[in-house]
């Protein structure tokens, strides 16, 4: 190590490797980690408002002249490709490393985004779609992998949550491009919606460029018997935070040393499977609840979210991305205020009553829309303040999948919750709901809410007797706890 190197603890142990990670003081180097990966929510973000936005504008017949089910169809079809998306990327990010999948899987979404600009009709649109989905499910797994592995356990929960709601940052971008370009004054809707699709893949070249810099993690390269580039690669992230912070705590006196095995390597399938239905098969069934009620409830509501609109209320189809403004704020922030409770108040308590509270909301904004006591305005206040919650218990979701399995099955576990969750709630809702509204029929719309606050409900009550106190313990001890 260099001389500025100079006041960084160094352990020969490379099995101290997860507390040095977990001793570091918050940096801009956590900062960089955190931006660079964390990007991955804010393009699915806008590419799931670009449709929801986009679904009315499709239907015109100066555009592809879709149906309201064929746009609910190019919805599931984009969560079919990240369901397998993720088992096929998830399984090799165990296998090759977080970094080179994560750099494999932008590279999938940039090409098929830029493709979908210039879609000739539902089938081209279809396909797509689904190649868009397959970068993006990938994603998931890779970066949320990476993200617990290299940010400290004090921190995990606010920091994964707040990452998460980043996914509403990609939404706005989604719904101002929308609402810009869709302009007659501008490009107006024959040429906007292909710009939508363009302007998301320069973004992603951006990506590109920013991830180059973060490093594979440590905690993997141990787990697979690579313990010198381990240690280079901490020892570098050690020296850039003492430049920030000075002398950096000793691993003596850090409360949540953890000691990490080597060249585990990956386990075959058969394996992750025993370890997911027996021996930490409680886990398996929280996590599966929420992911399945996180999926259905936000697909069901922000694929069609402009059919509703359009349908019920009359908004104009260019219009439409005004409403998702508020929508997006109070899913924004949702995670970031309430995300420090669950460092500090805890997982269990946390999760329960955010799952619970969600059901309710959806329950009774529902039985509102049914009796027609809303209008466009009214109704959007509602999915604001219910998402406030809501979105915060979804990623809450993707937080637990994240840091209660071992660390050498941990992409694997996270793209198989992902691939039968989303692929339940997620490929189903947006096709029910296309459905049930080009019904037109509010009673029919208002029981696919009800299908969507009962599934809510059941987690936080699955996440209140069974869900792991992970608050501000390292990964391997997490990992280590019964049940």
């Amino acid at each position: 190590m260099t001389a500025a190197n100079s006041s960084v603890t160094v352990s020969d142990n490379a099995g101290d490797i997860p507390s040095r990670l977990d001793r570091l003081p918050w940096s801009r180097w956590h900062w960089r980690v955190v931006m660079a990966l964390g990007i991955a929510w804010v393009l699915d973000g806008l590419e799931v408002t670009l449709i929801g936005s986009l679904g009315s504008v499709l239907e015109r017949q100066d555009t592809l002249a879709l149906t309201a089910a064929q746009v609910g169809w190019t919805g599931s079809l984009y969560i079919a490709g990240a369901v397998l998306g993720a088992l096929v990327f998830g399984r090799l990010t165990d296998r090759l490393g977080r970094k080179k999948l994560f750099m494999i899987t932008l590279a999938v979404y940039m090409a098929a985004t830029l493709a979908t600009a210039f879609s000739t009709g539902f089938v081209f649109l279809s396909i797509c779609r689904f190649i868009t989905g397959l970068g993006i499910g990938g994603e998931y797994a890779a970066i949320n992998s990476a993200i617990d592995e290299l940010i400290p356990a004090r921190v995990r929960g606010r920091v994964n949550l707040a990452i998460n709601a980043s996914f509403w940052v990609g939404a706005a971008l989604g719904a101002g491009l929308s609402l810009v370009l869709l302009d007659p004054n501008v490009l107006g809707p024959a040429l906007g919606w292909r710009a939508c699709f363009l302007l998301g893949a320069v973004l992603a070249v951006a990506i590109v460029l920013v991830r180059r810099h973060v490093p594979e993690s440590p905690r993997w390269l141990l787990m697979h018997g690579r313990a010198d580039e381990a240690r280079r690669i901490i020892e570098d992230i050690e020296a850039q935070v003492a430049r920030q912070h000075g002398s950096l705590p000793s691993l003596a006196s850090h409360a949540a040393a953890a000691h990490a095995s080597a060249s585990a390597g990956t386990p075959p399938l058969r394996q992750v499977l025993n370890v997911l239905l027996h021996r930490y098969r409680r886990r398996s069934i929280v996590v599966l609840a929420m992911m399945v009620a996180q999926a259905f409830v936000y697909n069901a509501i922000f694929f069609t979210y402009a059919l509703v609109l359009t349908r019920f209320y009359q908004v104009p189809d260019n219009r439409v991305a005004l409403y998702i403004f508020p929508f997006a704020l109070g899913n924004v922030l949702g995670p970031f205020l309430l995300g420090p409770l669950f460092d500090s108040i805890g997982r269990r308590r946390m999760i329960s009553l955010t799952y619970l509270l969600s059901g309710i909301g959806l329950a009774l904004t529902g039985f509102a829309f049914m009796q027609g006591w809303l209008t466009a305005f009214s109704q959007t206040l509602c999915w604001s303040v219910l998402f406030f919650i809501a979105s915060t218990a979804a990623s809450s979701a993707y937080l637990t999948v994240s840091e209660v399995f071992p660390l050498e099955m941990r992409a694997m576990a996270i793209s198989i919750f992902y691939a039968i969750g989303t692929g339940t709630g997620g490929f189903i809702a947006p096709v029910l709901f296309g459905w049930l509204i080009e019904s037109g029929n509010r009673g029919s719309v208002a029981l696919g809410y009800a299908v969507g606050a009962v599934l809510a409900m059941l987690a936080g009550l699955l996440a209140r007797s069974h869900a792991v106190d992970a608050e501000r313990k390292a990964l391997e001890e997490v990992a280590s706890l019964s049940g």
